[in-house]
């Protein structure tokens, strides 16, 4: 189509071996593909040559790519050119795109290539840490809540916001390209809308995310938050990561990452025994009511307590809520929520699946937060068996392992000795059932660890499960919808449901599924009800 007009074609993979001016760029370069692209962007401003860029419809990581190659040529006065692709064999829309660049460019005076010269972006110092604001995105609210306290104590003004409403995810939408991942809409419109909505000062203000460093395209949150906050007025706020490869000046204290462990499993304890007792409580309102006394005493432990204090507070939190009085002969659907991490645990996110399921008679099942970061580390063992990792890096991740373990293993313990509670695996476990159905080489996104997650669930006892995963997050749809016949046929009665999460669901379409998903689980449970008497 494009030589029908005359035009001769260049390929990027053709003048990849040429050399170009280095040119600093806004993203994370994490792909083969995408450096290929960026360098062929460059050579293009070098050279005063067009590029038309391919993107394909429902491709998450073209969100990144089609920003940075338009920056990079705009930045050098060249005309940016992007035509999507979708199944539809229609190309007249492309064909207009074409001739319009055409025009375009005859029109356009030539102007030769200036080296341009980068202002170097705002960074977090120390002078930030006892000046400035530190604006955190809210991500799962119980473990946010006590995470917020600990970070206090280590002399950081956190301010994390209330959950977004619908305007902030506007501002998202209006400031992130919308092909991006819908974590990256809800965390940097609650953001921007903190700042626009003048809760905290912007001329006193810094912004920190966590960096994953893999091929998930939330190693570029950082980037695109950057952008987002330019486009809005805000390009001198530091954005920077409290772990990964922008940490700026901040430095994780060994005392405050041993405190934010213990906020961690503080928060899956509580959030754990929460969920398994308000179902059946007899006395209504009783385990809400003793789950706001324990947050509440797990803050002051967190600031002023020890380790004894700690562990000895683990075992009074499993004792009384083992003992709330339950309705012994009700019996609920229990219903698994696995995903992506900020969908699963975020309530706007996930449009607030627990409350619904609660209302629905369920019982919710949460995974731990805190296996995401053993899943994050055991990657680095993962790699160095399989791929060309380290063994440096295996010797680390395997103290990382231990060290939550030890914070994790009063609960363990507890949990175990409990009527009512059931003790976490471990992420060895974990992986090992999740090799059954997937090489534990899937690490990008919640790779392996998700389809891990949804086989605990049903080798404990929870065959009904809710996947979420964002519209066009490829990977979650491999490890998650991809393996769902595999662990149908390996588990007969397993009743799984997979539910895209995205600015422009269907909430209805979502909730119906949900429904389809909680009918087949009672008459299951009914089913085995009959067959024990």
């Amino acid at each position: 189509m494009i030589q029908s007009y005359g035009l001769p074609i260049i390929s990027e993979d053709m003048i990849y071996h040429l050399p170009t001016k280095s040119e600093k760029i806004s993203v994370v370069n994490q792909w083969s593909y995408h450096a290929r692209l960026y360098h062929a962007a460059h050579f293009a401003a070098e050279n005063n040559l067009t590029l038309i860029q391919l993107s394909s419809f429902g491709c998450g990581l073209d969100a990144l790519t089609t920003d940075q190659v338009k920056e990079i040529l705009e930045n050098h006065g060249k005309i940016y050119t992007m035509i999507k692709l979708d199944e539809v064999s229609n190309l007249g829309a492309a064909k207009i795109r074409l001739r319009s660049l055409l025009a375009a460019l005859k029109r356009k005076k030539f102007s030769a290539y200036e080296e341009k010269i980068f202002a170097p972006r705002p960074k977090f110092t120390l002078d930030c840490k006892k000046n400035h604001t530190i604006i955190a995105p809210q991500m799962a609210p119980i473990h946010f809540e006590l995470l917020q306290t600990v970070l206090k104590k280590y002399g950081y003004k956190i301010f994390i916001p209330q959950l977004p409403d619908k305007n902030a995810i506007d501002l998202g939408l209006r400031y992130v390209n919308n092909d991006m991942c819908y974590p990256a809409i809800v965390v940097i419109g609650q953001i921007i809308s903190a700042i626009k909505s003048g809760e905290v000062d912007a001329e006193n203000c810094s912004v920190i995310l966590f960096q994953t460093c893999g091929a998930c395209r939330a190693t570029n949150y950082i980037s695109v938050l950057r952008r987002a906050l330019k486009f809005a007025g805000f390009e001198k706020i530091p954005v920077f990561a409290c772990w990964g490869l922008e940490t700026d000046e901040f430095i994780l204290e060994k005392n405050c990452l041993l405190d934010a462990i213990k906020s961690s499993v503080y928060g899956d304890l509580l959030m754990k025994v929460k969920n398994r007792m308000k179902p059946y409580e007899i006395f209504a309102g009783e385990t809400e009511k003793l789950f706001e006394n324990w947050m509440a005493v797990a803050k002051k432990d967190l600031v002023s307590g020890n380790y004894f204090s700690y562990r000895k507070n683990l075992k009074k939190i499993v004792e009384e809520f083992d003992a709330i009085k339950i309705d012994e002969n009700l019996q609920k659907p229990r219903v698994g929520i696995v995903g992506e991490i900020l969908v699963k645990y975020h309530p706007v996110a996930n449009n607030f699946l627990e409350k619904i399921l609660s209302e629905e008679g369920a019982e919710v099942v949460m995974p731990e937060f805190t296996d995401f970061f053993l899943y994050t580390a055991y990657d680095a063992i993962a790699k160095e068996k399989l791929l060309v990792g380290s063994k440096k890096e295996k010797i680390f991740a395997e103290i990382f392992i231990k060290l939550i373990e030890f914070f994790r293993s009063p609960m363990k313990k507890y949990l175990s000795e409990s009527k009512n509670f059931c003790a976490p695996l471990s992420i060895k476990k974990i992986a090992e059932l999740a090799s059954r159905h997937v090489s534990i080489g899937n690490m990008a996104g919640e790779g392996w660890f998700l389809t891990g997650e949804m086989v605990k669930l049903i080798e404990e006892n929870v065959e009904n499960i809710i996947c979420l995963q964002p519209f066009g997050c490829l990977p979650n749809h491999i490890t998650g919808k991809g393996v769902l016949h595999n662990l149908r046929e390996s588990y007969k009665n397993a009743n799984i449901v997979a539910i895209d999460c995205d600015a422009g669901s269907s909430e209805v379409n979502q909730l119906n599924r949900i429904k389809l998903m909680l009918t087949v689980a009672k008459k299951n449970l009914e089913k085995n009800i009959r067959a024990a008497v």
